[in-house]
This record gives structure tokens, sequence and C-alpha cells, in this order.
């Protein structure tokens, strides 16, 4: 157990929820990283990890990046995240994932879930059987849907954000961009940059998704071993976090590294100063990837309206020239940037807390 604890204590975790039931095959871990701005939102990963500590390292990284992507894009909400280990080919089932939404209903509305890789709307509707703290939910029950052609616009606005940074310019044509991931994500990041005349390079292991983008947009295939060193103006990562490391930084053929994964740096503070060194623009990925943490804080407050989430969205493109200024004038790496304004939007807010007010029904998110 000091091997548990003295991972959560390394990002200063409020709480961490195991949940199991042979019955019906869940394993499943929730994590609550920080709640001072509001109840921890964010998404529930199905995925088949190789062992357990991979599971939990991972929700322990999501559940922090949610903390600093709701503080730095002006969200009122916490961070956390869930994974649930398995195959979601063998697993999935609605007993699964209405035990799953039994476990986020005893957190009592600390947790707020909603749709990440291997889960969908469909699923979510069958967590809101069992709670009502869910979000992603389908049209037809009031919901806003997919997430992910919302997290793929930001990152499309953000990769504009980041030529113009670079090059003084946010005109796309013949712009050479290398994708890695043709997923939901990254099948709408594709349509997006189709548009502008962009060369798009692409590769992923599921054949299926990367020969739709061949198909639909003229995207190149790449070998997934060649992505990195692949000769591109933009490395957009679109897949599972941590595979910027120091073999992947030497390979990289690039300017700019933006792209719409989590987590996408094996270790934030020292890949994030490699690349600076390197000479290559890096935009943090809670900030460039928001669009779908927008789009499921709208869902909570009722504002079911795509426009005004694409509106919001937007303001990921002034946001990323902001922390570039910053990082360039004080000398630091963007990550360190990013961070910095998050948290002191953190602290700042929990200063609310030295003013007595009553709070009312409305307040307290009764309805």
């Amino acid at each position: 157990m000091s091997t548990v604890f003295e991972n959560i204590s390394l990002f200063n975790h409020e709480q961490v929820v195991f949940c199991n039931d042979p019955l019906s095959g869940l394993k499943a871990i929730i994590a609550v990283h920080n709640t001072k701005l509001g109840p921890g939102l964010g998404g529930c990963r199905f995925y088949n990890y190789a062992t357990e500590a991979d599971a939990l390292n991972d929700v322990l990284r999501l559940s922090k990046g949610m903390t600093y992507k709701s503080a730095v894009s002006g969200l009122n909400f916490g961070g956390a995240k869930a994974v649930i280990i398995g195959d979601p080919s063998k697993l999935s089932s609605e007993l699964l994932f209405r035990t799953y939404g039994r476990f986020v209903q005893t957190l009592n509305g600390r947790y707020i879930t909603c749709e990440d890789v291997g889960t969908n709307p469909d699923v979510m509707e069958w967590i809101r059987i069992e709670t009502r703290h869910v979000l992603g939910l389908p049209v037809h029950l009031g919901g806003l849907g997919d997430p992910s052609p919302i997290t793929a616009y930001g990152t499309f606005i953000g990769i504009k954000a980041s030529l113009k940074k670079l090059t003084g310019r946010e005109d796309l044509t013949n712009v050479k961009i290398a994708i890695q991931g043709a997923g939901h994500v990254g099948y709408h990041l594709c349509k997006e940059l189709h548009k502008t005349g962009a060369k798009i390079y692409a590769t992923d292991l599921n054949t299926e998704a990367l020969n739709r983008v061949i198909q639909e947009f003229g995207v190149t295939a790449v070998k997934p071993d060649r992505i990195y060193s692949q000769k591109a103006d933009i490395f957009a990562p679109c897949a599972m976090g941590g595979i910027i490391n120091d073999q992947v930084i030497s390979q990289l053929n690039c300017s700019i590294v933006a792209g719409a994964a989590n987590n996408p740096l094996e270790d934030e503070e020292k890949h994030s100063q490699a690349l600076q060194e390197k000479g290559i623009l890096y935009a943090p990925d809670y900030v460039i990837n928001a669009g779908g943490l927008i789009d499921a804080a709208s869902e909570f407050f009722r504002v079911r309206h795509k426009e005004y989430v694409m509106i919001k969205t937007e303001e990921i493109y002034q946001r990323l020239l902001d922390i570039y200024t910053i990082a360039e004038d004080k000398k630091i790496s963007t990550a360190a940037a990013a961070q910095q304004i998050a948290e002191k939007r953190i602290y700042s807010m929990t200063q609310c807390k030295n003013l007595y007010a009553r709070r009312d029904k409305t307040v307290q998110g009764k309805r």
C-alpha cells in the first residue's frame, strides 16, 4: 500500500477509488485530483492496460491534467478521471457500465464522468440510469453528443495559433502535418485540415481508421515507427499519452508539436524543456485539447448550442498566444507558462472562502 500512496502523493491527489465487481467484470479506478474550483470533471477511459500499475499511473496523470485544463480554460471544475481496465471489445456491456455508474454515484457529485477512449455517448446513457453525475449524453437525452469534433476543432484552432506564433501567418495551405492517431479526434482533425489545403501524413495501428482518412481526405499513410521522423512542419500526437521521450525527441523533424493527445510528454518538465532546446514550439496538451471539456461544461450548465461551444473553443487561439508570450518573456518552457497560469487561477479562486455568503439552492447545484 505504501507504493500506492506514494504514487497518489506524487501528484497530490485528494482521493482515489478502486472499483471491483466480479459479476460484471468491472475493474476501475476513479482519481479525484483537485476540487478547489468545483466538482472533478473528466472522462472514463476503457483500455486494455498491460498492468494495473500502468492503469493507476495513467489515471493519476490524466486527472491532474484535467485540473489544469479546467483552470487554464477559465472553467469552474476540478480535475478527475476514471479508467476501466480491460478489452472494450470483450467486456463492454450494459451491466458493466451501469455498475460503473453506481460507483460514480457513491461519490455524490465529487466526480462527474463523461466519455474518453473506449467509451461513447451510448454507454453514457447506460451510466445515466444509475447516476445523474454524467455528461456527454446523446442528443436525444438532452446532451451534446460526441465531443470528438469539438476537441478536434480546438486542436485545429491551436495549430493555427502555433503557426501564427512561429511564422507570422496562419494559412495552412501546403503546410505539412504529421498526425499520430486517426481515431475519433484524429479523423475530425484531418477533416478540418483537409479543408485548408494542408498536406496531411498520418499513421494508426487501426488500419480501418487509417484507410478512412486516406479515402476521404487524401491523407498519405506513414508507418507507425516513421511518423516521428516524418519531415513535416507540425507533429500532431492524437493517440495515447507518454509517447514523447528522449528517443522520440531526437527523431522529431518538425518545428511545432501540437496535438489532441493527453499527456503526450513522458516527463512534462524534462521533455517540454528538451523540445524548447531543440527549437520546437510545444502547445501544452491541456490547453490545445480543451474543446471536449468546454463541450462538457456547456452541457452541465444546459447551454446546448454547438455554435456557442465553438465560439468558446476558439478562445484557445488567444490563450495559446498568451502562453507563448509569457514563456518567451520569462524564458521558460511553454508547459511551465501554462502551469503558472493554471495554478495562479486555482489559488486566486480559493480565496473566495474568506468571504461569507449564503449559498442558495441554485448555487449549490440543486435542481
